[in-house]
């Protein structure tokens, strides 16, 4: 049911569905990176993810295409990318939601917040 990790050294989830998107929500404590293929600064930072999620091992990281899940953006009110929410057990404890373009260190100052609250 679930999608694995990819091969390429990146360790984002793609959820195939928006079945399985629900399931990170429901249980354990993920990272939600809000991107989109067109998207520059997106694409800036996601080579520097690995890092982040190598420095925050207690998180899973869970890619999802704004494009693909339009209706989970507009619901979370995700109206720039990249954006990152955290959720835990179905409680969001955090989100960096803007349009700007984000650096590792902004965005691990943010998880290092949302971690120690």
């Amino acid at each position: 049911m679930y999608t694995e990790r990819k091969e390429s050294g990146e360790h984002l989830i793609i959820p195939k569905d928006l079945a399985e998107l629900a399931t990170y929500v429901e249980k354990g404590k993920n990272v939600f990176f809000f991107t989109a293929d067109w998207c520059g600064d997106c694409r800036y930072i996601k080579p520097q993810l690995p890092e982040i999620e190598a420095d925050f091992p207690d998180l899973q990281f869970i890619e999802v295409d704004r494009d693909e899940y339009m209706d989970v953006a507009v619901e979370w009110n995700i109206f720039g990318i990249p954006s990152l929410v955290v959720i835990e057990d179905g409680k969001e404890l955090g989100r960096l939601v803007n349009k700007d373009r984000k650096t590792k260190e902004e965005i691990e100052a943010f998880l290092t917040s949302v971690q120690s609250a």
